[in-house]
């Protein structure tokens, strides 16, 4: 699809509609995830290593203490019992990651100097910083570019690994959202969002390249999750339906997205490149409201746990007196989202759950 096909598409749809305008909550459908069976998998791929790259849907503790609310109570107060940079009650998409393909969750990249990193750092390294995009964003912290530079000197010039190390790993890459997010804080128009999604996929296509380049085997991306059904735009609604327009909008790059990589893979005699459908996960788990094989429910997957009083993205925020401008859930695992962005442990639980044929696939011969 090119940009022209591109454009016409966004027009013929959305040219009439305002942006934030309010839709019923629906969806592209995933396939359940499914459990492996019988004797033991046979691995045809097993990393001893694990690189992340990216945003909050993966940062474990990149941005300092002193930047953002996610070292701040209530974040963290499922696992491990307080803030670790997560943004999230707990658990993220690495940590699921890391335990399906047997490793730790891998050390972030701004405590690697501390001492006892030296025992952690043969796990890989999470690179991800929250906030971050393909390009820079309003969030601010090292984009995609910077983050694959953090990696390369980590390889090429302080010898923290070899290329060896890098061809056993794999890389995980969630990018992308934020770029999004600081062109609608900006006011951006409804006309220039085509130009700037062939922009943001081009970019990240260049990006893959690189870090399979490195020596990378395989590198799993996601997908954009329903960006119209996160809380921070569901909120007009009482949190009860999803923003159709901004989902049409991400479906968009998506789709791209798709191309790309397969584009990638034709190129490659390996095929490297697998993409992790948010979309189609995230979606999965509001139409059936959990996972019922998996025994997770939840009563409204819209809205979150962590609910800001002044502002849909205040969750942790205090005023100048100390009283809390949020309130917080009963019980935690009754959501799938935690503030007005991140899903909550359980909803990641869920989303990894839908995931997990995805990286069978990957792995499993």
């Amino acid at each position: 699809m090119n940009y022209c096909h591109i454009q016409k598409l966004f027009l013929c749809f959305f040219l009439l509609m305002f942006l934030f305008s309010s839709g019923q909550q629906g969806g592209v459908k995933a396939s359940s995830a499914h459990h492996r069976h019988g004797s033991s998998p046979v691995y045809s791929f097993r990393p001893t290593k694990l690189f992340v790259l990216g945003d909050s849907y993966s940062d474990t503790g990149n941005r300092r203490k002193s930047e953002l609310n996610s070292w701040k109570y209530p974040f963290g107060i499922t696992f491990p019992g307080k803030p670790t940079g997560r943004f999230s009650d707990g658990r993220v998409l690495t940590d699921y990651i890391a335990k399906f393909v047997g490793l730790r969750s891998p050390l972030p990249y701004q405590w690697r100097k501390v001492g006892a990193s030296a025992k952690l750092v043969k796990y890989g390294m999470n690179l991800a910083h929250g906030g971050t995009g393909v390009f820079n964003t309003v969030f601010l912290g090292p984009n995609m570019t910077i983050q694959i530079d953090f990696l390369e000197r980590l390889t090429n010039k302080y010898s923290v690994y070899t290329t060896r190390d890098l061809q056993s790993s794999i890389a995980l890459v969630t990018v992308a959202g934020n770029d999004y997010l600081t062109y609608i804080s900006r006011n951006g128009s409804a006309q220039g969002f085509p130009s700037l999604i062939s922009s943001v996929v081009n970019q990240l296509t260049s990006n893959l390249k690189r870090i399979h380049k490195l020596g990378v085997k395989k590198i799993a991306l996601t997908a954009i999750e329903p960006f119209g059904c996160l809380p921070w735009f569901t909120t007009k609604t009482s949190f009860k339906h999803c923003n159709e327009t901004l989902n049409k909008l991400i479906s968009l790059h998506n789709d791209l997205l798709h191309q790309a990589v397969a584009k990638l893979n034709n190129e490659t005699h390996d095929s490297p490149f697998t993409i992790l459908d948010l979309y189609a996960s995230f979606t999965t788990v509001f139409k059936n409201k959990g996972d019922p094989l998996r025994g997770i429910k939840f009563e409204n997957p819209l809205k979150p746990c962590c609910v800001g009083i002044s502002s849909a993205y205040s969750c942790a925020s205090v005023d100048q007196n100390g009283v809390k401008k949020y309130t917080l859930c009963d019980d935690r695992q009754s959501t799938f989202f935690w503030d007005a962005v991140h899903p909550s442990q359980e909803g990641w639980r869920s989303v990894f759950s839908a995931l997990q044929p995805t990286l069978e696939q990957i792995f499993y011969a």
